[in-house]
């Protein structure tokens, strides 16, 4: 699977429409960010079932700000529709291949019940 540039417009469908997204944020001027994207376009060759998406922030600069973006690039991960990773920062080939084999493995049943169980906990501290 090749990567697919991210919009504004798709970002929503891109999420909901898809079980696993990997969402890179970077910028043509930033150094790091062309170091990581070789890493990022390997990746998607070599995982299938993974959508693989590009976000160019200064072309998406609202969508940058709505999402927190401060800095580049930034990585985040959304399985099941919920975001289970973000962190900016350049990662090495293998630490970007241990990450996809964690979000993989991970139970989303029991991300599930953490989260219902967080959600509970802060309404009862109200």
């Amino acid at each position: 699977m090749a990567t697919h540039t991210i919009n504004a417009q798709n970002i929503e469908s891109t999420i909901t429409d898809n079980a696993v997204v990997i969402l890179d944020f970077w910028a043509s001027w930033c150094g790091p960010c062309k170091a990581f994207a070789p890493t990022f376009e390997a990746a998607s060759g070599k995982h299938e079932g993974i959508f693989f998406g590009k976000i160019d922030t200064q072309a998406e600069t609202a969508l940058a700000a709505q999402l927190q973006i401060q800095s580049i690039p930034t990585l985040m991960v959304f399985r099941d529709n919920i975001m289970i990773f973000r962190q900016p920062g350049a990662l090495p080939p293998p630490a970007f291949e241990d990450l996809i084999t964690q979000v993989m493995a991970l139970d989303m049943d029991d991300v599930r019940a953490k989260m219902a169980a967080d959600a509970d906990a802060e309404q009862a501290a109200t």
